[in-house]
């Protein structure tokens, strides 16, 4: 989710309390059209605003035929009449013009116009998910319409080899769901059902996650469960899905704790279980879940991942379910059993911030909190920087102490899109600091005992940006996104223009790595890969220890977990090696001292 850079103010997150929750998934009702027999179907959706829903059918763009729709008393309306898969329809609310179903999978010409039947169970699998433990998960984040350069799902099958030599496991796939026009990051889909047609639809999807499991690799996909994006989003026409009780600032706040809440939570729910069920798809990242508002005595984010077990189990798997929150709340990964929220792992944002403020030096916006070394330190040994202390960027005490979290509940990376992409020019970390600098970075990042994610190009050191970038119809909106992009996110200098596909093709990945700097870079990311996957010590952390050595002008933080131990060398001075030690692994050729901003692993002798 793309961040206001400038005060946000304190979203606070209800915590599950002990004793409430239990083990039984929740039940929720479907509105997604199902088959009866092969030629006919139901159809149903919550329209409580409405007194009249007609189901509209069309054949060849042009409407054909309405029916008028069974309402009772709950709002839900029904239809149940000929239909099967690649019907196109929409509903008219009393006279209007046809809608797109709220549950839509396939708008297969956009936003605005008729959704279209795609029955995902038809699909024929073909491979079946890999089994992979939640230590041994490394993660790669990409966006498909800037991985490869036509942009889709099957261009994208095309480059998973290259993650597979690479050394990577699971792929965490920014938001598909249908957005407005042909470019976006993502976070405006006002489809959560629905595949970006741009991307190749539905079925393009399925190929897609059976060929990553073919391939030995899981796919999580981000998700958007905290607002819908600013065109194309008819949901208020047809009941109470949001709430003025709450705000977020990309738009109104969805009903999650009041009485007209519970068919909201079952639009949502059900849409976890499609993804994760009928998709295949092994987890999840739910976008910033700081500005998910419930108060309920079960909190929907704990329904969330109990319906994702139960779908990925009834399917045979697992679902990996992680959170965006900028509240620094170890509550998100505490299980539920101890008053927590039971999510299995949660983005660190405080590792980012904490090595890029001190290699970048930067202090404006969010790095204002962080920049010396004793950030880095206070993460690699407690998994947080900000833990109830002052947070100047917040105006307030900020976070609480993680320490007794497993450093595995913790997702971290150099980069992701947002870093990249609220930049003013969306400059990677390969263009911010020397090779040097670049390299102990990528130590830090691998040999943390968090799990690591890198994102799309990072490996390389791909410098192409990735820039914020949009396609909408509204002239108004396309105005005040432009206004909006220098306000809201203070950036300094020239801004590229989000609305231009200039700033889309500028973000595309070069696959380009023969240069001798970067395929160092690469081979660098596949040594530390290979060697967490050799050594049990760098994923299986029980207890940790963190001291600073100064060693003549340098300074060393060395990192210590059961018989293993790193030393970072986080200085231009190099240091002497440890005595008595059996040398592991060094990210610089051998010579009788650690290099300056240099890394290597070691043991006691036996």
């Amino acid at each position: 989710m793309q961040f206001e850079i400038g005060v946000i103010q304190a979203l606070s997150l209800a915590r599950a309390r002990p004793g409430i929750m239990s083990e039984a998934p929740p039940l929720f009702q479907s509105y997604r059209p199902r088959p009866i027999t092969e030629q006919s179907m139901q159809w149903r959706v919550w329209a409580p605003l409405a007194d009249r829903v007609e189901i509209v059918f069309f054949e060849n763009d042009q409407e054909a035929t309405r029916s008028t729709m069974l309402r009772d008393d709950a709002g839900v309306h029904t239809h149940e009449g000929e239909g099967s898969h690649g019907l196109r329809y929409g509903y008219s609310l009393d006279g209007g013009p046809p809608l797109p179903d709220p549950c839509s999978l396939h708008q297969p010409t956009g936003v605005h116009d008729p959704s279209e039947v795609y029955f995902p169970e038809r699909f024929d699998w073909r491979s079946s998910a890999p089994s992979i433990e939640q230590k041994d998960r490394i993660l790669y984040e990409l966006h498909i319409g800037t991985f490869t350069t036509k942009g889709t799902f099957d261009a994208a099958i095309a480059r998973l080899d290259d993650l597979v030599e690479l050394g990577v496991n699971t792929l965490e796939v920014l938001p598909v769901s249908q957005f407005p026009g042909e470019r976006n990051w993502g976070y405006d889909g006002v489809h959560p059902y629905a595949t970006q047609n741009t991307y190749g639809g539905p079925e393009a999807f399925q190929r897609f996650v059976d060929a990553a499991h073919d391939k030995g690799l899981q796919v999580i996909l981000d998700v958007v469960f905290n607002h819908l994006g600013p065109e194309g989003n008819y949901l208020s026409q047809f009941g109470p899905y949001f709430t003025n009780r709450h705000s977020t600032p990309w738009g109104q706040a969805f009903r999650f704790d009041d009485p007209a809440a519970p068919q909201v939570r079952d639009w949502i729910l059900d849409c976890v279980s499609m993804w994760i069920h009928d998709f295949r798809i092994d987890g999840l990242r739910l976008d910033a879940v700081h500005a998910i508002f419930d108060s309920s005595e079960r909190h929907l984010l704990s329904e969330i991942k109990l319906v994702a077990d139960q779908a990925a189990k009834a399917r045979g798997g697992d679902a990996f379910v992680i959170a965006e929150s900028l509240v620094n709340d170890p509550s998100m990964v505490t299980p539920l059993a101890d008053g927590g929220l039971g999510l299995d792992a949660e983005w660190n944002e405080d590792f980012h911030h904490a090595v890029s403020a001190w290699m970048t030096e930067e202090a404006h916006g969010k790095y204002v909190d962080y920049g010396d070394l004793d950030a880095i330190e206070n993460v690699l040994r407690s998994n947080l920087h900000l833990t109830g202390q002052h947070s100047h960027f917040y105006g307030e005490p900020w976070g609480r102490e993680a320490d007794s979290v497993a450093p595995n509940r913790y997702v971290i990376s150099l980069q992701n899109h947002d870093h990249i992409g609220n930049r003013a020019c969306g400059e990677r970390i390969a263009t911010l600091v020397d090779s040097q600098k670049l390299r102990l970075a990528i130590c830090l990042q691998f040999l943390s005992p968090f799990l690591p994610m890198l994102f799309m190009g990072e490996e390389y050191g791909e410098t192409n940006p990735f820039l914020f970038f949009c396609s909408f119809s509204d002239p108004q909106l396309i105005r005040n996104v432009r206004r909006g992009r220098k306000r809201d996110y203070a950036l300094q200098g020239e801004v590229p223009d989000p609305q231009a596909e200039s700033s889309f093709e500028q973000s595309k990945l070069s696959w380009a790595w023969k240069a001798p700097e970067r395929k160092a870079i690469r081979q660098l990311v596949r040594d530390l890969i290979a060697l967490r996957k050799e050594e049990p010590g760098l994923r299986e952390i029980s207890s940790r220890s963190l001291t600073r050595i100064e060693s003549g002008q340098a300074v060393i933080l060395s990192l210590e977990t059961g018989d293993l131990c790193r030393w970072f060398n986080m200085s231009e001075h190099p240091a002497c090696l440890p005595a008595e030690k059996t040398l592991i692994w060094r990210s610089e050729e051998a010579g009788p001292t650690l290099a300056p901003f240099g890394a290597i692993v070691f043991r006691d002798r036996p």
